[in-house]
């Protein structure tokens, strides 16, 4: 039983990375049947981000009152209905109207999801899971690609994906059982809720934040841009430069693999340390002043690689750090800055590319590396013991 709801859950972080990619693969499509700006992707995606960040402030309250199993289920319901209505939309306030819910499922299934294996799995379960995050992510541009190249209409891709998250959402359902023998989720139930002011006076929960939001800023920011940096900075060709960029996401991805074999004898303080190093050596990389382009190629896949084992680490190392009957009101605040630095910290270096020099690509996520650095350090320091 134990092994069947971790396959479960397994599948279940396939599921959030499968929406994340979709609207970027579609939008080219998309915006030319709806005869709207490039620019307007990114109001849909802010609209996502905002219900993202309510619903993971929310997720303390909702997981007490539901518990985590049945807040997954009904979370992934949200998304697959919200899937099938970008699909039947037809105008632009229709798709703003359904990112709503889209928002909403996406920010409470992450919180309740994370909280769980946080408290109930170990930390190479941890990695693995966002491993097989980075695998849906990764799935739903060929889903899409393949949706284009047999019928012509995105919205083939967006049925797809959705019809997915049903039969997921039927899984999760029929599982509820088993999540509900687990005496700990019940000890979940009956504790008291914590709430946003309550989570920050617990010591190193602030320290924690701003690290969580400088780690998803600096990994947002490097995604986006790299191909932007490479080509008008480097002056790599095109074509090279979009690869290295997929390879900063592979990094990630292959890393988190990788790193799942040596969570368990490393722990989570050790491989947090170890990933911001990495993402520091990368940034080195990347920066040096020689025309040698390899380096800097070689640096952004450094960087992924180092990116790979913080998120989860952070995540996992969170009821250790302020205890198990806080977890979940944390994580959730946590998610919601992971949002924060997510949606907001990528289109600020935009406008510093535009009005002073994409040059500073380097120097803006050493900035976020060294904060993340600093406040975790600071955490381990108040719970050396």
């Amino acid at each position: 039983m134990f092994s069947l709801l971790l396959a479960i859950i397994y599948m279940a972080f396939i599921s959030l990375g499968l929406p994340d990619s979709l609207l970027g693969s579609a939008w080219p499509v998309m915006r030319l049947e709806f005869g709207a700006e490039v620019s307007f992707a990114g109001v849909i995606s802010m609209t996502i981000a905002g219900g993202t960040i309510l619903s993971s402030l929310l997720s303390d309250r909702l997981t007490k009152k539901l518990g985590a199993g049945l807040v997954t289920a009904i979370s992934v319901g949200m998304t697959a209905a919200a899937l099938f209505g970008f699909s039947v939309s037809t105008s632009l306030w229709m798709l703003c109207l359904w990112a709503v819910p889209y928002g909403l499922g996406a920010g409470a299934v992450d919180a309740a999801l994370n909280n769980y294996v946080a408290l109930h799995y170990t930390s190479r379960h941890m990695s693995w899971l966002h491993c097989f995050w980075g695998v849906g992510a990764s799935i739903s541009p060929y889903i899409m690609s393949v949706g284009l190249s047999l019928t012509g209409e995105w919205q083939t891709g967006y049925r797809t994906v959705s019809v997915m998250q049903v039969f997921l959402t039927a899984a999760l359902f029929f599982s509820l059982p088993l999540w509900k023998k687990n005496e700990t989720e019940q000890e979940q139930k009956d504790r008291p809720l914590l709430g946003l002011r309550g989570a920050l006076r617990i010591p190193g929960v602030p320290y924690i934040l701003i690290a969580f939001f400088a780690y998803c800023a600096a990994e947002s920011t490097a995604g986006l841009w790299a191909s932007s940096y490479l080509v008008e900075y480097r002056g790599i060709d095109a074509q090279t430069a979009a690869s290295f960029a997929s390879l900063f996401y592979l990094g990630i991805t292959l890393g988190r693999f990788l790193n799942g074999f040596i969570a368990d004898k490393l722990g989570d303080r050790r491989l947090i340390r170890i990933g911001a190093a990495v993402m520091g050596l990368g940034v080195v990389l990347i920066a040096l002043p020689v025309s040698w382009n390899a380096l800097a190629l070689g640096g952004l896949v450094v960087f992924g690689l180092g990116c790979a084992p913080v998120y989860p680490s952070v995540i996992h190392s969170t009821p250790n750090n302020f205890g198990k009957e806080n977890s979940q009101a944390i994580i959730g605040i946590q998610m919601a800055s992971a949002y924060t630095g997510t949606t907001f910290m990528p289109p600020l270096f935009g406008l510093i590319a535009n009005h002073i020099s994409i040059g500073l690509y380097p120097c803006f996520l050493a900035v976020f590396a060294i904060l993340l650095w600093v406040k975790t350090e600071r955490v381990n320091r108040l719970h050396a013991n």
